[in-house]
């Protein structure tokens, strides 16, 4: 069990702190707004009114213990900015910030923090690419080109080959396949897929948009 916390709790801040705890970890979730901090008080760990711009307010709180601490401060850049200050001051190694605005992104990024977060932003993405994809039930990118994707076996390709749709495209490589409960990484030439059956894929982007033909 690791130790988080989460400053901001608005939307964002409080879906990063109910999953952090529903993963088991010990969550302290910060906000200046009385609402925010009642809604999660029987949820996470610590819901707890403090204001994050002021640094004693923080080491009061311990926040320098923390694995990591997620600031997801909306509108108030500066109130933001000020929190991660008081973060690297008071030695917290591992700080992910969202993000508002390009202007906000610039001062982040030379304040040598771990990550800087646009969810409006990501999830625009990942909207655009399942529009764009829709066999593409989930995807990370590995890098800019090069992606896993998670692919859901339809019933048109029940009991079709799946080493003959794979040399389509040589290229991609088959992580695993999960068939109901069973996850199963070793499939020989004669395996064939069943309408159910989720497929694990690796490979550049234009690859497996060449062999996503495949799934629709």
């Amino acid at each position: 069990m690791a130790q988080f916390a989460v400053i901001g709790l608005g939307s964002f801040g409080a879906t990063v702190a109910l999953e952090l705890t529903k993963l088991n970890h010990d969550v302290i979730g910060i906000d200046t707004i009385k609402r925010n901090v009642e809604n999660l008080a029987d949820q996470i760990t610590h819901a707890v009114i403090a204001d994050a711009t002021d640094e004693h307010v923080l080491e009061e709180l311990n926040i320098q213990n923390c694995d990591a601490v997620v600031v997801a401060i909306g509108e108030d850049i500066e109130a933001s900015i000020l929190c991660v200050l008081n973060l690297k001051n008071l030695g917290v190694e591992k700080i992910l910030v969202k993000a508002k605005t390009k202007a906000h992104h610039t001062i982040l990024s030379h304040l040598n923090i771990t990550k800087i977060i646009h969810p409006e932003e990501d999830m625009g993405v990942r909207v655009a690419q399942a529009l764009n994809y829709p066999m593409v039930s989930r995807y990370m990118a590995l890098d800019h080109d090069h992606y896993i994707i998670k692919v859901p076996v339809h019933e048109k390709l029940n009991k079709v080959n799946l080493s003959g749709i794979l040399k389509q495209e040589p290229h991609i490589k088959l992580l695993l396949l999960k068939r109901d409960e069973q996850i199963i990484y070793e499939i020989d030439s004669s395996f064939t897929l069943q309408t159910g059956d989720v497929l694990i894929l690796e490979g550049l982007l234009t690859h497996l948009k060449k062999l996503s033909g495949c799934f629709l």
